[in-house]
C-alpha cells in the first residue's frame, strides 16, 4: 500500500457512512466534530450524532447518497453491501473500515492532548497496539512539553515581524527551546514569565 500520513480539510465537506454500528459511531464522530456533513445509512443512530446534526437514511438510494459524498466510509457488518458501495465509488475518496487496503482513505486512531493531534496507523496490523502506543505517549508528554508548543508559537509571530530570514529565526527559537531559565519556568507554570524572557531575547537582537 503506498499511504502516507497527511491532514485533510473536512470543514463542509459531505461525508456518507455505511452503517451505523460502534465503528460508524466513532467514524462519524470524528468528521462532524471538525465541521463534516454526515449521512449515516442504517436503521438507528446514536442520540449523539443527532445532536450534532447526524443525518439517518435507510438503507435505499444508496448510489444517491455515494453521489452526494466527498468521502464515503463503509462500517457495515454486511459484506456484501459493503462491496457494492466501494465498487461504485471509484472517484471517492473511500475508507473502508473492515478493509482498509481495499480504500484509498485510513482513518487511524487518533487523539488530541491540548494543541497537539497524534495518529497512529500499524498498517491494519495491530489496532490493539496502537491503542497501547497512544497510553505510552500519552504518559511521555509532559505539562511543560504544551507550554513550550506555547511559548514558540507566540515567540514564531515576534521573530515574524523582526526577522525576514527563516534560518534566523529558528536559531532564536532553539536558543529558547535551550534556555535553561525559560525551562524551569515552564516547570513550574509559569507561561507568561517565560513569555518575558523571551521577550527580552528578541528584544536584544
Amino acid at each position: 500500500m503506498g499511504l502516507t500520513s497527511v491532514f485533510l480539510e473536512v470543514e463542509n465537506k459531505n461525508v456518507f457512512i455505511l452503517g451505523t454500528g460502534e465503528v460508524a459511531t466513532r467514524r462519524a464522530n470524528r468528521f462532524l466534530d471538525k465541521g463534516a456533513n454526515v449521512i449515516l445509512a442504517g436503521t438507528d443512530m446514536a442520540d449523539e450524532l443527532k445532536e450534532k446534526g447526524a443525518i439517518l437514511k435507510p438503507l435505499e438510494n444508496l448510489e444517491e447518497l455515494v453521489e452526494w459524498s466527498d468521502i464515503v466510509i463503509t462500517a457495515s457488518g454486511d459484506e456484501e453491501l459493503s462491496k457494492y458501495i466501494a465498487s461504485i465509488s471509484k472517484d471517492k475518496l473511500l475508507n473502508r473500515s473492515e478493509k482498509p487496503e481495499e480504500g484509498n482513505l485510513i482513518v487511524p486512531t487518533s487523539f488530541l492532548i491540548d494543541d497537539i493531534e497524534i495518529s497512529i496507523f500499524t498498517n491494519g496490523k495491530s489496532p490493539l497496539m496502537a491503542k497501547e502506543l497512544r497510553k505510552r505517549i500519552q504518559a511521555t508528554i509532559k505539562k511543560e512539553d504544551l507550554l513550550e508548543i506555547k511559548l514558540q508559537d507566540y515567540t514564531r509571530t515576534l521573530l515574524k515581524e523582526k526577522l525576514d530570514n527563516q534560518k534566523d529565526r529558528k536559531e532564536i527559537l532553539y536558543k529558547i527551546l535551550n534556555d535553561s531559565q525559560i525551562q524551569n519556568l515552564l516547570k513550574n507554570d509559569k507561561l507568561d514569565d517565560a513569555k518575558k524572557l523571551a521577550d527580552s531575547i528578541i528584544k536584544d537582537l
